[in-house]
């Protein structure tokens, strides 16, 4: 009986740690099932995935290709919350952007502490993890079109183009590759003529490709949608153009091939699978997530397509090295490539165990002789570097600097050597980087600080220090080392800026002020007839004269404090303080409330809880200096509109657990959604007497100064500003 019961236990813990052992991966796609892209990374994962039968995989589409609206993902959020409450995954994967921001933003409400792999991201930004606390969650591989090189071959496989024609869509990607092609028009606009294609509907389109010139090329980017709302699959898109057309078709995505794209340097959906996979399976064997750098470079091929190739008597000697080609017929070398590469790779490797043993003496000294050289190569390059460099051991004392931060500091490069950071910078500097430096030493992690310095010259100098932990030759962590990027002139630069915008906006400031000194103005106005009709009549009173100053210094004060208001506007900040939403507001509307007064526009100001709570840290000038170009902008939508007694800007303040949120409305239209992601670019303006450069030093202000986030939106026939501040946090 005994013997049983041991048994049973032993075959329980057998079970229970087998179960240990499963891991259940969760991969979500944007799109659709029998999208081919979305199909490939599924095949490439599930290959990856198939000799571990440890692993539960299960696969989602959100279907953003077909539907994608805030409402309708808040749903699939509570969707997902209810049919996955009762899973425990160990991994998530993601693919395309809006899955990605999707778990970006829903990261803490369905899948807290859950480590994320991502693949197909276009225009990945690092900051977007920093923004949302999610560096250390995430990973992944990034998707880049290669636009530039795609440009480069189709010249260079068709030296007589006359016309290269690109055709896009309006999707997000769609835009998000327009804005990417400007530069690279721009380039090549002068070697051959570039007409761009996403306005025309699917029948005036297929009408241009068959009347295109024989020496035209073009490129087909993406036709998921027309003009006129019409839904196409990526095959069924594409086959309407490749029907009608007699000329080549370059591409950008490998899920053209086989469908008539001659090919091009492409985006692989295989390769993002496979690389996002390779990935997952060091999460799941216990790799820290945040060890696992993203894969920043796209794995991009350049494949082409045999038939089309021989269609259009396409050359590739002299244009591609290293490529592939699909649907070539077999050869004699092909038929036989086993037996060859086995006998080649024989005689190589036998070449190469008789050269190896007579070289193995002479480049070892060679080596000795190298690292001597690479030693004195350092040195020189360490000198000759413009950046200030210097190197810490672990206990916090230098050991070597290169020449730049000797002469920075006005020392020799010896005296450095075992001084600390207190010797050289302020105490709360000081203070602040021994920090950093003991978190880079025990999580072995990289660091970017900026910091202002003040000279015996009486010289201020701005730097961004970049800093990370090096090794020793027997792997341990040695100390840090640092390098000085002077930023002064971009810091100077970018104030120039925020001044210049400022002075953009004296129009509206010369307004206000004349809007606030008409009433004063005509007061004493009236004043100086009074006292004037007394005088001739002889009733001039003592108590008249005292009451005529009394009242004429009121007026005058209230004028003199709008100029002070106007001066501290135009006053630049020079340091980071707390201060008050509310104040900003108060002092805003000293300014301009008597010019919306006049134009019968209400301003309405709404606070979510106790003022008192909203308080921020930076630049109050430059951030009231936001607000107010905010306010002139709806102001003067308003006024251009003529919306009459329906005018109206309404200001929300409120927060979370993270930001102080403010929503900037008005009521003056919509903004044209072409050109919606365009208005914070520098000198982008719709006016014609406009600077283009209001929202863009905006933007600067909130994002750069202030380490916050602005953005706009269209809601309904409202335009709504968003701007998020830092909750009372020193950044």
């Amino acid at each position: 009986m005994k013997k049983f019961l041991l048994l049973y236990f032993l075959i329980f813990i057998a079970l229970s740690h087998a179960d240990d052992n499963n891991k259940e991966v969760l991969l979500l796609h944007s799109y659709h099932k029998g999208y081919k892209w979305s199909d490939d990374i599924s095949k490439a994962i599930e290959d990856k995935f198939a000799s571990h039968q440890n692993i539960e995989l299960t696969t989602m589409y959100m279907d953003t290709k077909r539907i994608l609206d805030p409402i309708y993902l808040n749903k699939l959020a509570n969707l997902y919350k209810e049919q996955l409450s009762n899973r425990k995954f160990d991994l998530i994967i993601v693919s395309d952007n809006n899955a990605f921001e999707f778990i970006i933003r829903y990261h803490e409400y369905l899948f807290k502490d859950i480590p994320v792999l991502f693949c197909g991201i276009n225009n990945f930004d690092k900051a977007l993890l920093d923004e949302n606390n999610m560096k250390d969650y995430i990973s992944g591989v990034v998707e880049q079109v290669d636009l530039e090189n795609n440009f480069r071959l189709i010249r260079n496989l068709h030296p007589k183009i006359k016309n290269l024609i690109i055709i896009n869509d309006k999707s997000k990607t769609g835009y998000a590759v327009k804005r990417d092609l400007r530069p690279i028009i721009e380039k090549y606009k002068d070697k051959f003529n570039i007409e761009y294609i996403d306005q025309l509907d699917i029948e005036h389109l297929k009408e241009r490709v068959k009347h295109l010139h024989e020496d035209d090329v073009m490129l087909f980017l993406l036709l998921f949608k027309d003009t006129t709302g019409k839904y196409f699959t990526y095959k069924r898109g594409f086959k309407q153009i490749r029907d009608v057309s007699k000329n080549p078709i370059y591409g950008l995505w490998d899920f053209y091939l086989n469908y008539g794209i001659v090919g091009g340097l492409l985006t692989s959906a295989t390769a993002q699978g496979d690389s996002v996979a390779s990935m997952a399976l060091q999460v799941l064997n216990g790799k820290d997530i945040k060890d696992i750098p993203i894969l920043e470079k796209s794995p991009n091929r350049y494949i082409f397509d045999y038939n089309e190739l021989k269609r259009f008597d396409i050359s590739l000697e002299n244009a591609v090295e290293n490529y592939e080609i699909i649907n070539e017929p077999n050869s004699v070398y092909r038929q036989h490539t086993k037996f060859v590469v086995i006998s080649i790779l024989i005689i190589f490797i036998l070449s190469i165990m008789v050269v190896t043993m007579r070289a193995n003496i002479q480049r070892r000294k060679k080596l000795e002789n190298d690292l001597s050289n690479q030693l004195k190569f350092e040195k020189v390059l360490l000198n000759t570097i413009p950046n200030a460099i210097y190197y810490k051991n672990r206990d916090g004392k230098f050991i070597a600097c290169n020449l730049a931060f000797a002469k920075l500091f006005n020392v020799t490069k010896k005296e450095v050597i075992g001084k600390t950071a207190f010797d050289f910078f302020p105490k709360e500097i000081a203070k602040r980087n021994v920090e950093i430096d003991a978190k880079i030493l025990k999580e072995q992690i990289t660091d970017t600080s900026e910091i202002a310095l003040h000279f015996s010259n009486l010289q201020m100098k701005y730097f961004i220090l970049n800093k990370a932990a090096y090794e020793n030759i027997d792997g341990e962590i040695g100390g840090i080392v640092c390098i000085m990027d002077d930023i002064t002139e971009r810091v100077q630069q970018k104030q120039f800026l925020i001044q210049q915008s400022k002075l953009a906006e004296m129009g509206d400031m010369v307004a206000a002020i004349a809007h606030q000194w008409n009433e004063p103005l005509v007061e004493l106005s009236a004043l100086v007839q009074d006292i004037q009709t007394s005088h001739m009549l002889e009733e001039l009173q003592t108590q008249d004269v005292e009451s005529f100053v009394k009242n004429s210094m009121i007026q005058i004060q209230y004028m003199s404090q709008t100029l002070s208001d106007f001066r501290n506007f135009l006053k630049p900040s020079t340091t980071k303080i707390e201060f008050s939403i509310k104040q900003s507001f108060d002092d805003i509307l000293e300014i301009v409330s008597k010019q919306l007064f006049y134009c019968n526009i209400k301003l309405e100001i709404n606070y979510q809880e106790n003022i008192d709570d909203f308080i921020i840290f930076g630049y109050k000038n430059e951030f009231k200096q936001v607000l107010l170009n905010l306010i002139n902008n709806a102001k003067n939508k308003i006024v251009e509109k003529k919306l009459e007694n329906k005018s109206k800007i309404m200001v929300n303040v409120y927060k979370n657990s993270s930001y102080n949120i403010i929503e900037i409305i008005d009521n003056a239209g919509e903004i044209d959604e072409t050109i919606i992601h365009s208005i914070f670019d520098p000198y982008f303006t719709t006016k014609e007497e406009g600077t283009g450069i209001g929202l863009y030093m905006a933007k600067v202000i909130i994002e750069d100064k202030m380490q916050g986030q602005i953005f706009v939106k269209n809601d309904e026939n409202n335009v709504v500003f968003t701007i998020k501040i830092p909750k009372n946090k020193k950044v």
